[in-house]
């Protein structure tokens, strides 16, 4: 661990060398110290209580290098993740981490900004990523977030100004091009939405087939007072990727935020999720759906923090496992003291479809006010034998009854999508899944 760390602290001074120094003082600040952070953090291990049911040893026992700026997207493969008519898309693609302007620009409306990072923070925007970039994931919260805020250089900026709506999705799209070496690349999203705005974000995280890499992702949304946002959040990495995410979300007075989490891809995906409801009657809803085989491993690791009062949350993150995959899930509400009338409710499901599958569920509930309504649980198990002999008492074979109830697990979740076309995708992902 301790080789492991040194290798990236060099890295970030070979960085600053080769032209990351060329930025304003204050993000120069950022990087200083979140690089002090991580090094004095280091990697997580094990023996660490957030960490116990996932080790990253395969992840620090690889080298990793910064992914070259110069790579081309596989274009066909770019087009699977895209909704919408072309002609009005609004797509913010980054490749290896860096912000690629679009071939045309489609019409906005007036006041929103969506446009690379680097460019933000050198134009007229860099009082906004000033106030904002690297306030919410801080990098004191996780190792990957202080790593992701040493290396920041370019992502996605998202700016929704007042009263706005947002009639098609900002559509968000990381993809890594590995080549012959190991990359990693560090893609940051900021998302700004101010009040009385509302907008649709779907990210997506993939890469080329068949390639070795790691994906280093820190997303801030800051959502303003009485602002609705409806955020998708789809992971297709290589099966042979690391992913490590860190998702937080602040919320201001009346807001409503909804995300919603697909995992599919990779070998190893941690994602860390924190939402913050610090407005009064703000509500936030988290829905996961994992769905994975052979040794794939996705850890969800969730913090709902009611820091005001009349705030309402929802949870829901089912996982369907086989061959020798393993899930983990660790849900924590948090109710802060004077937060009186909060309603919570957190629900893990997990469908173990082979015996060597394995799933750990942890829900919390962490409560410091009295007038609460707060509940949480967990399930584990194959499929309902029951069910199983219902369906094959009426003429389905066993795969096709198999596939049938283990696609309804699911598809709580994926009808909580309300882009038809995300969740015609969505679906078509979960059933190409479930033939293998």
């Amino acid at each position: 661990m301790t080789d492991a760390k040194d290798l990236y602290l060099r890295q970030h001074e070979t960085f600053l060398a080769n032209g990351g120094s060329v930025a304003p003082e204050w993000v120069q600040q950022v990087r200083r110290a979140a690089i002090e952070r991580f090094g004095e953090a280091g990697f997580p291990t094990v023996k660490e209580e957030a960490w116990r049911f996932t080790s990253v040893d395969g992840l620090t026992k690889q080298e990793f290098t910064r992914a070259p700026g110069a790579a081309s997207p596989n274009e066909a493969r770019l087009d699977e993740y895209l909704i919408g008519d072309r002609e009005s898309r609004i797509v913010a693609l980054t490749v290896n981490g860096r912000y690629v302007p679009p071939s045309r620009h489609p019409a906005v409306p007036p006041g929103v900004i969506v446009t690379g990072l680097a460019a933000a923070v050198g134009g007229e925007h860099a009082d906004l990523l000033q106030e904002h970039l690297a306030k919410y994931a801080r990098p004191d919260g996780s190792p990957f977030a202080a790593l992701g805020t040493a290396f920041i250089e370019d992502g996605v900026f998202v700016h929704v100004p007042k009263n706005v709506v947002l009639d098609q999705p900002v559509q968000i799209v990381h993809y890594t091009v590995a080549g012959p070496e190991r990359v990693v690349t560090h893609p940051r999203t900021l998302v700004l939405v101010d009040e009385g705005a509302q907008a649709t974000f779907v990210e997506t995280y993939s890469g080329d087939d068949d390639t070795f890499y790691w994906t280093n992702a820190v997303t801030e949304y800051v959502i303003g007072e009485n602002a609705v946002v409806d955020a998708y959040r789809v992971q297709r990495e290589s099966g042979q990727a690391f992913h490590t995410a860190v998702s937080h979300s602040y919320q201001a007075r009346s807001s409503v935020y909804s995300w919603n989490a697909f995992a599919f891809g990779s070998a190893l995906t941690r994602n860390d999720v924190h939402a913050v409801l610090d407005g009064e009657g703000a509500e936030a809803t988290l829905n996961g759906l994992t769905v994975i085989t052979d040794r794939q491993h996705v850890d969800y690791h969730t913090t709902i923090d009611h820091a005001q009062p009349h705030c309402n949350s929802w949870e829901l993150f089912n996982g369907v496992y086989d061959g020798r995959s393993r899930g983990v899930f660790t849900g924590r509400i948090i109710v802060r003291p004077g937060a009186q009338k909060t309603d919570a409710k957190q629900t893990n499901n997990n469908l173990l479809l082979s015996k060597q599958a394995r799933a750990d569920s942890q829900p919390q509930l962490e409560i410091y006010a009295d007038d609460v309504k707060c509940t949480h649980g967990a399930t584990l198990g194959p499929i309902d034998d029951a069910a199983m002999f219902y369906l094959r008492s009426r003429g389905l074979g066993e795969v096709e009854a198999r596939n049938l109830l283990t696609y309804g697990f699911g598809a709580e979740v994926l009808n909580s999508v309300s882009i038809e076309e995300l969740r015609e995708n969505l679906n078509a992902l979960v059933h190409a899944r479930l033939d293998r």
